[in-house]
């Protein structure tokens, strides 16, 4: 069976380990032709957004990717992106079942189109936006969510077998915001890639990191990454959380990249042994680093992270938002309910210094639960394939 996915609402990078990469991966291991339709927006070495001049070709995973121009030669982030040819691409590819990465694109009439004359083909979509990070402004909050974007998700919705949210916010906003069924809407995680974990298993990364950066044996390590910038200053709350505990066993490594409004800040609080900031994880670097932590912390904003975290059973702290506490497998989480030192150095005082309180996070962090934030799980679903 052919499986056409096609993501037209953000920059589709070769490479990388993200919803889009990994769902086409796993859903061709199950045995899938999987042909995915994007832009030809992609991230450089750099972070900037480039256009990538191949359009049609086989990506490392074997998955048949097709990238479209876009219309007058306009540029990513312009409110009337279009793109062109995106109709003549599905019929060609003729999907028995169409995959849909965020319904908020103006070609989105194309695919409404031929689902019109298609009726057979079996669609999902699904949806990466919520309160915190849509509807930020006049135009956005009362028109395009509102009245655009929830016109054509009605006008989806004939033809849809199910709308996932990534988080359970945004299942909350397929309901409120586009006026879905409820009976139609369903949680579908972000993850874990399985090679990744089998990887740094089989390479001992752990071990590996932790000589790497002088992590003894016995020390408590404590990991936290992403993009800190002004949005997650509640990193440096750890950090000073960290010295307040005066442990000289509890260590902290800080990976990613940091904005030039805080660096001053962090480098202030790093002292390169007991706080350590090692630099932006490149690839799947950033498997290798939490493979070597007792316990990861995410202080600020949710990001992919705590999903591939939960996927790799080790214990989180997390700030608390409405709509993110999915990745509670039943004891595997503190959430964080202020923004304080006060609270961090309270809660990791009281993880590291209990033994069982610690090996209780542990064994929640590793139920089979955490399983179900695994890639291979999460492609069955998207696609409502069986376990």
């Amino acid at each position: 069976m052919k499986i056409v996915e096609i993501c037209l609402t953000g920059a589709v990078t070769d490479g990388f380990l993200y919803q889009d990469n990994l769902l086409p991966k796993y859903q061709k291991r199950l045995g899938f032709d999987v042909t995915f339709i994007t832009s030809q927006f992609v991230f450089n070495s750099k972070g900037q957004i480039v256009r990538f001049e191949k359009s049609d070709y086989f990506n490392q995973d074997g998955i048949k990717m097709i990238r479209l121009a876009s219309r007058w030669n306009a540029e990513y982030g312009n409110p009337l992106l279009r793109f062109k040819g995106l109709y003549e691409c599905i019929a060609q590819e003729k999907p028995d079942i169409l995959y849909i990465h965020g319904l908020q694109f103006w070609n989105i009439i194309a695919v409404l189109k031929y689902l019109n004359m298609h009726k057979k083909v079996q669609v999902y979509v699904d949806n990466h936006a919520d309160y915190s990070n849509s509807g930020q402004n006049i135009l956005s909050r009362r028109i395009l969510h509102p009245v655009i974007w929830r016109h054509y998700a009605k006008k989806l919705n004939k033809y849809v077998t199910k709308f996932f949210g990534v988080l359970p916010a945004r299942v909350d906003w397929l309901v409120n915001m586009y006026g879905l069924p409820q009976t139609k809407c369903e949680l579908l995680v972000m993850g874990a890639d399985d090679d990744e974990l089998e990887r740094v298993e089989r390479e001992g990364r752990r071990d590996t990191i932790r000589r790497q950066y002088s992590i003894r044996p016995d020390d408590f390590l404590i990991m936290t990454g992403g993009k800190i910038d002004s949005a997650k200053w509640q990193t440096l709350n750890l950090m000073k959380a960290v010295k307040a505990l005066k442990n000289p066993n509890v260590r902290l490594i800080v990976f990613g990249s940091i904005s030039s409004e805080i660096r001053d800040k962090v480098d202030e609080l790093c002292d390169g042994h007991q706080i350590q900031y090692i630099g932006w994880a490149k690839g799947s670097q950033a498997y290798d680093f939490f493979s070597a932590a007792d316990l990861v912390v995410f202080p600020g904003r949710h990001s992919v992270y705590w999903e591939q975290v939960a996927g790799m059973g080790i214990p989180m702290i997390c700030k608390y938002w409405e709509g993110t506490t999915h990745v509670d497998l039943g004891g595997n989480i503190v959430f964080l309910r202020q923004d304080s030192v006060t609270e961090l150095t309270d809660v990791l005082g009281e993880i590291t210094g209990s033994e069982d309180v610690f090996e209780g996070m542990k064994a929640a962090a590793h139920s089979s639960k955490r399983k179900g934030f695994l890639y291979s799980r999460i492609a069955r679903k998207s696609i409502g394939v069986a376990d």
